[in-house]
C-alpha cells in the first residue's frame, strides 16, 4: 500500500486551515458584507479621482480620500438612504394599495364570473398577500442598525483603500495565486462589471423613475413620489421592470373614476416609460459593460435576501463576480486540464 507523501499531507492541512478559517470570518461577516462590497465599489469608481488629486494636484492622499468620502455620501449614500427612508415610511401605504388593486381585480373578476359562469375571485386572499407585500417590504429596506454597522466598515476600508492604493494592489498580487495575464484580466473586468452594476443599473432605473414621474404629476396621481420609487426599483428588476408601478397606478385610477386618466397613463406607461428604457440602456451600455438579464434578475433573487435594499445593486456584483471567478479558472487551468486528457488519450 502506497503511503501518503508528508508535503501533500501538510498541504492537504493548510488547506483545510483555510478553508476552516475562512469559513468562521465569512460566517461572521455575511451580516455587514454589503460594507466590503460597498468598499470595493466604491474604489473601483473613485481610484481614478483619488491618483488625479494626489499625483497631479499634489494632494495629501488622506485629504484626497477624505473629499472623495464625503462626495460619496453626498451624491450616493444620502439619495439611497432617502429613498429606503421613504420606502419604510410607506410600507403601511404600500400594504394598502396592494389590498385596494386586489379588491379591484376581485370586483372585476366578479363581473367576468357572472358572463362565463366561473368561480376565480373567491380564490383569491387579500389578506395573505398583503401579508406577503409587508413582509417583502420590510426585508427590503432591511435593519437600521446593520446598514449603520455596514456603512461604518465601507467607510473604514475605504479610505485605507484609496490612501494606500499601492499596498492594497499589492497585496491583491501576493494573495491570489493566479498568473499576471489573468490578474489583469480579472482587473479590467472586474472594473467594467462593477462599472456596469453600480452605474448602469440604478441610473437608467433613476432616469425611468423620473420620465414615469412626469406622467403622475400631469395626471395628478397621489402620492407621485412614492410611485416614483416603486417605478425605480421595479425597473431594476428584469421582466417585472416599471410596470410594478405603472400597472397599480392605472388600476387605482380606474377604480376612482378617473377612467381617462388610467386608459392615458397605461398608454404613457407603454409608448414613452417602456421605450426610454431601451434608449437609456443602448446609451449608457455603449460606455459600460453590458450586463446580461439574467445575471440581474439572479443577482436580485440572491442579494435582496442577504444585503436587504441594496442588494438590488450588490446582488448582481456578486453573481457577476462569480461568473469572472469561474472565467478566470478557465483561462488558468482549462488548458492544463484539456492537455492532460490529450494525453491520456
Amino acid at each position: 500500500m502506497q503511503s501518503i507523501k508528508p508535503g501533500l499531507l501538510r498541504q492537504a492541512f493548510v488547506i483545510f486551515l483555510i478553508i476552516l478559517l475562512g469559513w468562521l470570518i465569512f460566517k461572521e461577516m455575511a451580516t455587514y458584507l454589503s460594507g466590503v462590497l460597498g468598499a470595493i465599489t466604491l474604489f473601483v469608481l473613485m481610484r481614478k479621482w483619488q491618483g488625479h488629486l494626489v499625483k497631479k494636484r499634489k494632494w495629501n492622499p488622506g485629504v484626497a480620500a477624505g473629499l472623495l468620502m464625503t462626495a460619496s455620501f453626498l451624491v450616493i449614500l444620502l439619495p439611497i438612504a432617502g429613498l429606503v427612508l421613504m420606502l419604510s415610511s410607506k410600507i403601511s401605504k404600500a400594504v394598502e394599495n396592494s389590498g385596494k388593486v386586489i379588491d379591484i381585480l376581485k370586483t372585476e373578476l366578479s363581473s367576468l364570473e357572472a358572463s362565463f359562469g366561473m368561480d376565480l375571485a373567491s380564490s383569491i386572499d387579500t389578506s395573505s398577500i398583503t401579508e406577503w407585500v409587508s413582509n417583502n417590504l420590510q426585508g427590503l429596506v432591511g435593519s437600521t442598525f446593520n446598514i449603520f454597522i455596514a456603512i461604518g466598515i465601507m467607510y473604514f476600508m475605504l479610505y485605507y483603500m484609496l490612501t494606500n492604493r499601492r499596498t492594497f494592489r499589492e497585496s491583491l498580487l501576493e494573495y491570489i495565486p493566479l498568473s499576471d495575464k489573468n490578474l489583469k484580466l480579472i482587473g479590467k473586468d472586474s472594473v467594467d462589471l462593477v462599472k456596469s452594476n453600480a452605474i448602469g443599473i440604478p441610473l437608467v432605473a433613476l432616469l425611468q423613475g423620473a420620465v414615469a414621474l412626469i406622467g403622475f404629476l400631469i395626471l395628478g396621481v397621489e402620492d407621485p413620489f412614492f410611485w416614483f420609487a416603486i417605478v425605480t426599483v421595479g425597473s431594476m428588476i428584469p421582466f417585472v421592470g416599471t410596470a410594478l408601478g405603472v400597472i397599480p397606478v392605472c388600476i387605482i385610477l380606474y377604480a376612482a373614476g378617473d377612467v381617462w386618466q388610467s386608459i392615458v397613463l397605461a398608454l404613457y406607461g407603454i409608448i414613452v416609460v417602456g421605450s426610454t428604457d431601451n434608449l437609456f440602456r443602448l446609451v449608457i451600455q455603449k460606455r459600460l459593460a453590458d450586463v446580461h438579464p439574467l445575471v440581474t434578475i439572479i443577482g436580485v433573487i440572491v442579494g435582496v435576501p442577504l444585503f436587504g435594499f441594496i442588494g438590488l445593486i450588490f446582488g448582481p456584483i456578486v453573481v457577476s463576480i462569480f461568473l469572472l471567478i469561474v472565467k478566470i479558472y478557465k483561462h488558468e487551468y482549462g488548458k492544463e486540464i484539456s492537455n492532460k486528457e490529450t494525453e491520456v488519450l
